[in-house]
Formats: C-alpha cells, structure tokens, sequence
C-alpha cells in the first residue's frame, strides 16, 4: 500500500492522496490554479508507479481540489521566478503520467474546472474522463510559439482530425458540452456529483477482472499504428504479455463457468 511518506511529501508537492479500498483517489492541490512545478511533477510519477505495481490497487482517480481549476499546466510563473527552469519532471514525465510507462491499469480523471495547457494534457493521459457542467478546455501554448506535444500527440487520437488542429492552433476554448459532443468525455455532471460519480465507476472497475484491463490497455497501446490484420496476427499469436496471461488464467476460465452458471464470477487475478 501506499505509505504514509506519500501523504506527508504530498503535503509539500501539492497533492493529496486517499487510499480507498482498491481505488487510488489523487487531488493536485497546489493553489490558485493546480499549477504543477517539477517537484510535483515527480511525486505524482513516484505515486502513480507505485500504484502501478501494488496489486492491491486496481484503478486511480485523478482530479483537483476547488471548483476553479482543474489543472493550469506547467508553474511557469514559480519556474520563471527561480534559477532556472527545472525539466526534470520524473519517472512519468509531466504530471506523473504522460510518459509512465507499462501502466496497465485504468485511470480516471474527474476534471473540476479548467484544464488549460499541460492540465489538458493530463486529462488526455487519462483513460476516461469525467468532466463537471462548468469544465472549459484550452490549449495556449499556440500564443506563446510553444508547442503542446502531448496534446499534438494524443488529442487526434481521441477526437476528429480537424477539432484538433483547431484547439491547437488557434488556443480557443472549448466547454464540457462540446468536449462530449466530440467523444472526449464519458458523461457531464454537475460538480457536488463529479467526486461520487468518478468513483461509482471506478468501483464498477475495481469490480472487474483484474487481468483484462492490461490486456485491453496493451492492445489498445501495441496495435494503435497496425492495420487490421498485422493487429489480428499479434493478438491471435499471443505477442502481447498481458493478452497471453490473460488466456491462459483461472479468471477467464472462471469468467466462462460464471456466465454459463448464470452467477457472479469471483476473480482471483491470476
């Protein structure tokens, strides 16, 4: 589990962490924003790595504290105030999870307000997204010549071609009702129902098959620049770790047993 030290140097880095059951809960909570510097940054890939490798967590929710902000980005204004700039964000690159790597379990973020810059790209690291009625999304980088690589990246993997080079290039804001017009969102909710909802389906998750979620995050992952059928080939050739656990586990044949029996199944994770 994860040990008290995290909650102490939480404290300090901006974050709080709740353990709850099997469900991992962060809240970036560094006001006025949920700006993160690089000391953040850090905590949140040491946090997210170890619920990466603790099998008693089976999924993690991110989202920020206060109804303003969800997250503002990168702390430009404490780098600019220092030194010089810190780019050492940690084991999972910015905020913890955008270069994580082999992290098989889902990820929920229940974005509270805004998500501007590197904020957006948090979401965007997440597997599924939550967003209150009044969220707004912004990519500003575009104003300061600076490029937003993680949402380049991912965005137009995740909405139409040309939605994303729209908020890239022109930086405009986009509300919580066009973000799941596009399929950006899995549902819209009014804030004191964003916490409750987030972990009614991260309890239905923590519910599931354990081994099912790497297998679907892995393919999902492996196959994303195949066609279809170099994609078949690698699944039907058990290429993939996870894939190949997963058929050949007691969960899946206890999963059959369960549907035939017409009961629920009891997994075991192995």
């Amino acid at each position: 589990m994860l040990s008290a030290v995290h909650a102490e140097r939480g404290a300090v880095s901006g974050i709080r962490v709740e353990c709850r059951g099997r469900v991992l809960e962060v809240t970036l909570d560094r006001p006025k924003a949920n700006a993160i510097n690089a000391a953040t940054s850090r905590e949140m890939g040491e946090v997210f790595s170890e619920f990466r490798d603790d099998p008693a967590y089976r999924v993690a929710i991110l989202t920020g504290a206060g109804d303003r902000y969800f997250c503002a980005g990168w702390d430009l204004k404490e780098a600019a105030a220092g030194d010089g700039f810190d780019w050492d964000f940690g084991i999972g690159g910015f905020g913890g999870l955008q270069e994580l790597p082999g992290l098989d379990k889902p990820v929920i973020a229940a974005v509270n307000g805004m998500a501007l810059g590197g904020g957006f790209e948090l979401a965007l690291a997440a597997d599924l997204i939550l967003a209150a009625d009044h969220a707004r999304f912004c990519l500003p980088e575009c104003r300061a010549s600076i490029l937003a690589d993680a949402a380049t990246i991912k965005l137009r993997r995740r909405i139409p071609y040309h939605v994303a080079v729209d908020l890239l290039m022109t930086g405009r804001w986009m509300d919580a009702e066009e973000a799941r017009r596009w399929g950006l969102l899995r549902d819209v909710v009014r804030l004191d129902q964003l916490v409750p909802a987030a972990r009614q389906l991260a309890d239905l998750l923590a519910a599931g098959p354990p081994l099912l979620y790497p297998a679907i995050k892995e393919a999902l992952r492996e196959t994303e620049a195949l066609g279809a059928q170099e994609a078949f080939e690698v699944l039907n050739h058990m290429r993939l770790p996870a894939v190949a656990a997963l058929y050949g586990s007691e969960d899946m044949v206890e999963g059959t047993r369960a549907f035939a029996e017409k009961r629920e199944p009891v997994w075991k994770g192995r």
